[in-house]
């Protein structure tokens, strides 16, 4: 007897090609775009993979969503000139203050975001 498994999460293959979409976006070289123009072009998109790959199985996105936190992480150190710490910082500080500002950032939210912004005295 021969058993099957489905599970309906987004396949590698096309885990892949938004992988490579994402990347051929080059936001971290769009230094002389603000960030709304970045919301603007990368939102619509995401919301529609999603709404589309994440309705039974979000957790598969994740590694996607987080690949783009990265290009904007770099896109901070290339605008703002910063370590990636103080690039941490912001993109927290811009998370916590516009927790929807990407569309992304409802599932995933940045790397700062989830660290300790202060220290325990």
């Amino acid at each position: 007897m021969m058993f099957t498994a489905f599970l309906p999460a987004i396949s590698n293959q096309a885990l892949k090609r938004l992988s490579k979409t994402v990347r051929s976006w080059g936001l971290h070289r769009r230094t002389a775009q603000e960030s709304s123009d970045l919301a603007r072009t990368v939102n619509p998109v995401v919301r529609g993979w999603m709404n589309y790959y994440g309705r039974f199985y979000r957790s598969a996105l994740y590694p996607l969503l987080d690949r783009i936190n990265t290009y904007l992480l770099r896109w901070i150190q290339k605008k703002y000139r910063v370590g990636t710490k103080q690039a941490l910082r912001r993109l927290a500080r811009g998370h916590t203050s516009r927790p929807k500002y990407f569309a992304h950032w409802t599932w995933a939210a940045p790397a700062g975001a989830r660290l300790r912004t202060t220290r325990a005295v």
